[in-house]
């Protein structure tokens, strides 16, 4: 009965500590991602998007308590607004993009990997045409090399977000992805897929959000 008449604070804050633990994340990305948890960075990718070849993976923790949202901006290569790498050479190409991610609680329990289930925005997609690709002087927003770019929507990461325009990642296969610089050295769960936006090449820069517990 005694228990029954502690002071709120208490009784809430016992409650907080007996739900709290340690989660551990993996996440592989071409090229780039930050992993946000309730709209706060918890990590970003420690190889800057200005790096054209930038195939690596990360491993980190976090403190928390499910449920929880995570938040994934995730970028692959560019030179510019045409979406086209190595321009003016030979190797004059879209990029492709790609991101795995399997998270785990303190007892080593998966708690949440990437597959269909969560919820992706493309805001930067470029080229509208694919024959930029081969285009000997593309300028972006102009002729074949145009495209369509948005902000962030305010609160996209929040757990309260309503995401319900948003559409299922699109699951990807490895060969098409063809994921390394790292991802052969993390013992993935069999459920975790590597996702995108639904198309590898033009779609640039992707939010991507999942409720985790909930």
């Amino acid at each position: 009965m005694r228990l029954s008449i502690l002071p709120v604070s208490i009784a809430l804050l016992f409650s907080q500590n007996a739900e709290a633990d340690t989660f551990s994340a993996d996440v592989w990305a071409d090229n780039w991602f930050q992993f946000n948890v309730n709209g706060e960075k918890v990590k970003e990718d420690s190889v800057p998007i200005t790096t054209e070849r930038s195939f690596n993976a990360e491993s980190f923790t976090f403190e928390g308590s499910l449920p929880f949202t995570i938040g994934l901006i995730l970028k692959d290569f560019k030179e510019n607004d045409s979406g086209l790498e190595y321009i003016g050479s030979r190797k004059q190409q879209m990029g492709d993009g790609g991101v795995i991610v399997q998270v785990k609680n303190s007892s080593g329990d998966v708690v949440a990997v990437s597959n269909a289930q969560w919820r992706c925005l493309v805001i930067h997609d470029a080229p509208v045409d694919k024959r930029c690709e081969k285009e000997e002087n593309p300028v972006a927003g102009s002729g074949y090399c145009g495209y369509t770019a948005i902000a962030e929507p305010a609160g996209w990461d929040q757990p309260n977000f309503d995401d319900g325009r948003w559409l299922n990642a699109t699951v990807h296969n490895e060969s098409d992805v063809s994921p390394k610089g790292g991802y052969d050295k993390i013992s993935w769960d069999n459920q975790a897929q590597l996702i995108w936006g639904p198309d590898l090449e033009t779609n640039n820069t992707v939010l991507c959000r999942l409720k985790v517990g909930s």
